[in-house]
């Protein structure tokens, strides 16, 4: 597994071959996730709502402007656990508008379009712009994506990376550190093809299937299963992996007969330490495969081909990299004799 490599040894000290990046001219106007934000200037003080913005700037080295982090699904990356520290968490899920605003941001950046779009669970970009705050969501929940369709969304087209380069792309000229964005793409572009050249080292069977569960809300209900169009769709794409889950939503629900009756390969559970459900407790999935008469009948449980993945890398973020590389490193492990 190798979430623990730093995600960018490189990021302060740009080669002096490296054509510096025109700096942003302000006023600056960017289309978000359909509608028009205005920058007026590199933001002072930000708020996150979502890990994937959080760890973003951390990794552009703005920290240092980030006033207050919420909605945690894992631990920050260990190469950002000092700066992490010293940074007050406004609440492990969703804050409220209050507790936001008090922080007095120059922008708030989002992970997910349901927390600050048109029905905000913490408030309207609107209600934000009302009192000067600009706002940025993460492209990668909108571009390929409608998220009026209720829950996590539907995806219209395939996740893909790109989208995570562009919000990286994009904060970094909001803040002007267009040096930084480059870099870090670069280095996430070469993880991505690092992982996909060993994977075809491995001589994967030519029909491999998987199913991603990444929670439920009670043991005794369906699971949240990946849909074939969102992160880990791209995950299994890339490796040759057939989804058994056939739906364009981003998180459908899905029986574990029916599950069991496509019989994947490769079951791959989250990993977590967020608790809303008792389902996000890894121990718990695996309690659960291993001693319902349904799910441990599966081929997976029974020889032992279940893969732990950072819960974070199942979303479309830049961890999504990282759970590519997980998924390598958890494959050349397994045996797939039939």
């Amino acid at each position: 597994m190798n979430i623990a490599r730093p995600v960018l040894a490189t990021l302060s000290f740009i080669s002096a071959s490296h054509a510096v990046a025109d700096a942003t001219s302000y006023p600056l106007t960017l289309t978000n996730c359909g509608q028009e934000i205005r920058i007026p200037s590199a933001p002072e003080s930000t708020v996150t709502v979502g890990q994937s913005a959080t760890e973003i700037l951390y990794a552009l080295g703005l920290s240092e402007r980030v006033e207050g982090t919420s909605v945690w699904f894992n631990p920050v990356l260990p190469e950002f656990r000092d700066v992490d520290a010293d940074i007050e968490r406004l609440t492990d899920n969703d804050p409220s508008f209050e507790a936001v605003v008090n922080k007095k941001p120059d922008l708030v950046a989002a992970q997910y379009e349901w927390h600050v779009g048109p029905t905000g669970s913490v408030a309207t970009r609107r209600q934000f712009h009302d009192l000067g705050i600009a706002t940025y969501i993460m492209p990668a929940d909108c571009d390929t994506k409608d998220n009026s369709t209720g829950g996590d969304g539907t995806r219209t087209g395939a996740f893909s990376p790109d989208s995570v380069y562009k919000g990286i792309t994009e904060l970094a000229t909001i803040f002007d550190v267009q040096d930084a964005g480059e870099a870090l793409v670069a280095d996430l572009e070469a993880r991505e093809a690092s992982a996909v050249a060993d994977a075809e080292g491995l001589a994967l069977p030519e029909d491999l299937s998987a199913v991603f569960w990444f929670s439920s809300p009670d043991q005794s209900v369906d699971p949240y299963v990946a849909g074939r169009l969102g992160a880990p769709g791209y995950m299994m794409d890339k490796l040759g992996i057939r989804n058994v889950i056939e739906s364009d939503e981003e998180w459908p629900v899905v029986g574990w007969e029916s599950i069991a009756q496509a019989d994947p390969d490769i079951i791959v559970v989250a990993r977590m330490e967020r608790r809303r459900y008792p389902a996000d407790d890894v121990d718990k999935k695996l309690e659960f495969l291993h001693s319902d008469p349904v799910t441990r009948e599966m081929s997976a449980v029974k020889n032992d081909r279940i893969i732990e993945m950072d819960a974070h890398a199942m979303s479309a973020t830049m961890r999504t990299l990282f759970g590519l590389e997980t998924l390598v490193d958890a494959l050349s492990t397994l045996s797939f004799e039939r």
